[in-house]
């Protein structure tokens, strides 16, 4: 879990006798760059609101929340847990999809594990790091495996023998990242997203054919227990608004309006 605070830096001329509003958003760990600008351009605004976040596994943050947890707002890397949050009472409203993500696989770029082809990854000895099946981006992982496995070129058991090789599994996406980082794995699989300009120097990516790709969908909601209802509001509306979607964008991450 990683907690980040953001704090206000006063427009030149404004006013800064009144404390800033101040917002907590709970958020999949894949959204870490983009909500961190986000937050920086709440701060920006006419009426400035210090933005909170609580970055990890979804589901993580929905147990979190369920336990009695306080945010104002909640954005899941997938619909599976904004619908456990959902059922629990705990989102003021329906949830609204804002981003779209793919995945990739990801090598060290030393490649000790000799991976040059997404069949390799069924080769024993091969040593592959996913996020576990209650993360969004494990689950999405697993049903990629199962598709590529109904393709030419792919063994029918492709995707158990992919499984076999799997020596850890993580609780968010961003430890997969540092894994493959550090070369203590062969092989992952993360969010296109992930791989920034900071991770992509130390890595090698291999494409997945859109037809065995998974499209992972991010829905976020205010929540009942938001102590700033307006606020909460005006971070999703600068998320789903021309600046927010410029700022997915420009992390990699595909606005659900531009989707096809």
């Amino acid at each position: 879990m990683l907690l980040l605070s953001l704090t206000a830096v006063p427009a030149l001329g404004a006013q800064t006798s009144a404390a800033p509003r101040e917002i907590t958003v709970y958020a999949a760990a894949s959204l870490t760059d983009a909500f961190g600008e986000l937050g920086k351009l709440m701060e920006q605004d006419s009426l400035p609101t210090r933005v909170r976040y609580n970055f990890a596994g979804s589901q993580q943050l929905a147990v979190q929340l369920e336990q009695g947890a306080k945010a104002d707002v909640f954005a899941s890397a997938d619909q599976r847990w904004m619908d456990y949050v959902r059922e629990r009472h705990l989102t003021a409203g329906p949830s609204t999809i804002f981003a779209h993500n793919r995945l990739v696989v990801i090598l060290p770029k030393s490649n000790p594990g000799h991976v040059r082809e997404l069949q390799d990854l069924a080769r024993g000895g091969v040593k592959l790091v996913v996020a576990a099946e209650a993360v969004p981006v494990g689950k999405y992982t697993r049903e990629m495996f199962r598709r590529l496995e109904r393709r030419p070129g792919f063994p029918p058991a492709y995707g158990d023998s992919v499984l076999a090789n799997v020596v850890s599994q993580e609780e968010n996406v961003k430890s997969v990242v540092a894994k493959v980082q550090l070369g203590e794995a062969d092989a992952g699989v993360v969010y296109h997203s992930d791989v920034t300009p900071r991770v992509a120097p130390s890595v090698t990516v291999l494409e997945i054919p859109d037809d065995a790709n998974v499209l992972a969908s991010y829905p976020i909601a205010v929540l009942t227990g938001t102590a700033d209802s307006a606020a909460a509001r005006a971070f999703l509306a600068l998320l789903l608004g021309p600046e927010g979607r410029r700022v997915l964008a420009r992390h990699g991450l595909t606005p659900a309006e531009t989707m096809p």
